[in-house]
């Protein structure tokens, strides 16, 4: 069996997948799950659809997978400094001028950006390690 090796462009991949995640679940643009949810729910007629359903369900597995796969692979430690690094790069933005600190969606922006980062180290983070130490990871197995 080939080994597939973990490449820059698999880590693009998988950001690609927490950004799309991520800005499809909520963004100040007003296009996003969030404000569907919150029309189709709290608007002037109930509007559970389908559709309305369907994307919940694709959302929750999405998030599921991303949320578990980080919990497990970064701990309660490397979130918080994967976290740091993000929050120091956003804050390094605001202070080179290139991030408006007054510009209340680019910073919403900003940060959904830094938690789809984070979510895709976490789904490459075995793989990093193992590339960078040669130990390997694995989940455990219950009996």
């Amino acid at each position: 069996m080939a080994r597939r090796h973990f490449t820059l462009q698999s880590f693009l991949l998988r950001l690609a997948f927490a950004v799309a995640l991520v800005y499809a679940s909520y963004n100040p643009s007003g296009y996003s799950f969030f404000d569907w949810a919150k029309e189709a729910l709290l608007g002037d007629k109930l509007a559970i659809t389908p559709p309305f359903a369907m994307a919940t369900v694709i959302l929750l597995i999405g998030w599921s997978v991303y949320i578990r796969a980080t919990l497990l692979a970064l701990g309660a430690l490397g979130l918080f400094l994967a976290f740091a690094f993000f929050a120091i790069i956003v804050w390094w933005f605001i202070d080179l001028g290139v991030l408006g600190i007054d510009n209340v969606s680019a910073i919403t922006y900003a940060s959904l950006f830094v938690l789809a980062a984070i979510l895709a180290t976490g789904m490459s983070w075995s793989h990093l390690r193992r590339r960078m130490s040669g130990q390997t990871d694995v989940d455990d197995i219950a009996d």
